[in-house]
């Protein structure tokens, strides 16, 4: 089947830079896609945009330029409940991936083992609006319920400005929570104003709560530097994420969001991207928990 690509988003950046940043041996990207091939794996008849195509040998091959060792993949929205894409890239990453899906109610539990033997370990709740319909919060909550016992986690995508409306679905939750993109904070607004200290809150009384501190490119307001050899990109979004990472730096994860998908104004390097990550993780020890040691953690302990 042929698709067309949404009229104005823009294509994954086919030439990434080197990074500089070297990043620690084991290092987990812990957050990217896949997008079809459309003609292999069609995108859901009820998606809100329509990417390009961005394969899993293209998501190996960008994994190997920047130096990771390892991916987490996690289902897009293009794709819906269909996690076909996904699971494909898993079966030929020899172990070295694991995947967040997208589960309707009808899912079975014969297809919830085969999915935690493919290398699934998390399902991804999405709430924002532009993105998705919402799903009943009765049959989210019946979804975590039923995934709690094979140990895997709810990913959670939201706006900040939506936090305190979602904030007792949330805290029910009965597994580990990983919130994506630090909950997309306002980085025009104090880091340590009100906005920002709910999600601490948030992070602080709720210790199954994790941030991946991931996607300056859709937070940032000053944007990428200009082309003059300049590796502090996104700086803006820097005083948010150390906060995270120095408050918090068991509970973190890290992650490419490759192929960057709906983004309109600019895509990124994510050889740059790489680089952005010791200006957030300031020291040895916390680059480790950050990018080995917590998504070991999570993905690939025993009996995960």
């Amino acid at each position: 089947m042929l698709f067309t690509k949404t009229p104005g988003w823009l294509d994954w950046y086919a030439g990434p830079s080197k990074p500089r940043f070297k990043l620690p041996p084991g290092s987990v990207d812990a957050h990217c896609h896949v997008f079809g091939p459309g003609r292999e794996f069609p995108f859901a008849p009820e998606r809100k945009y329509t990417p390009c195509d961005a394969s899993k040998e293209q998501l190996f091959a960008l994994r190997d330029h920047l130096g990771f060792a390892r991916n987490v993949i996690v289902q897009a929205t293009c794709h819906g409940a269909d996690n076909s894409a996904l699971l494909d890239a898993l079966q030929h990453a020899d172990n070295r991936a694991r995947g967040v899906v997208t589960l309707k109610r009808s899912v079975t539990d014969r297809q919830l083992t085969d999915l935690h033997a493919a290398g699934v370990r998390g399902v991804r709740f999405n709430f924002v609006r532009r993105l998705v319909d919402f799903t009943p919060r009765d049959e989210l909550m019946e979804i975590a319920a039923r995934i709690a016992p094979l140990g895997w986690h709810v990913v959670i995508y939201f706006e900040a400005v939506d936090l305190p409306e979602l904030w007792d679905f949330f805290t029910a939750l009965p597994t580990t929570v990983v919130v994506d993109h630090m909950g997309r904070p306002d980085v025009r607004l104090p880091v340590d104003g009100p906005q920002f200290e709910l999600f601490i809150q948030f992070m602080r009384e709720y210790p199954n709560v994790w941030s991946k501190v991931s996607c300056p490119e859709r937070l940032s307001v000053s944007g990428p530097p200009a082309l003059n050899g300049e590796r502090n990109a996104y700086r803006d979004v820097v005083p948010f994420a150390r906060r995270i990472v120095e408050t918090f730096p068991d509970r973190v994860l890290w992650g490419t969001d490759w192929p960057h998908p709906n983004l309109k104004d600019h895509m990124p390097d994510d050889g740059l991207l790489v680089d952005f990550i010791p200006h957030i993780a300031t020291t040895a020890e916390l680059q480790r928990k950050l990018l080995v040691d917590n998504p070991a953690l999570l993905y690939w302990a025993e009996g995960k």
